[in-house]
């Protein structure tokens, strides 16, 4: 059976949900894909089974760089090709989170035989 697993908002938080690595691009980055890497276990899924990711970025044009990290992360991640991705200028909900993702996994999930 396929599963669709919707991944909404994940920042750089910690598991108390308090805010870390303020004015941090990169570590914000990196620490994000950790914490979705986290519910995709949760799932039993991995990172090949993300389809598109969606990336919130507080200034495009002078966060741009986070791309960098982001294809270190899917090449540590052995992903080829990369998921889909669109990024977009946006205010975050904290003034000093400076990128938010969103991601689309879908997988096979073993289901119990009857």
């Amino acid at each position: 059976m396929f599963a669709v697993l919707l991944i909404s908002g994940t920042a750089r938080v910690d598991e108390q949900g308090r805010t870390l690595y303020a004015g941090n691009l990169r570590v914000q980055t990196r620490r994000t894909f950790d914490n979705i890497t986290a519910l995709l276990v949760a799932e039993d899924a991995t990172w090949k089974g993300i389809v598109r990711t969606t990336c919130y970025l507080r200034g495009l044009e002078r966060d741009y760089t986070f791309n960098e990290e982001r294809m270190a992360f899917y090449k540590e991640q052995g992903l080829n090709p990369v998921p889909a991705s669109t990024g977009i200028q946006a205010i975050l909900c904290c003034p000093d989170l400076l990128i938010e993702i969103e991601a689309i996994a879908m997988f096979r999930r073993e289901t119990p035989e009857e």
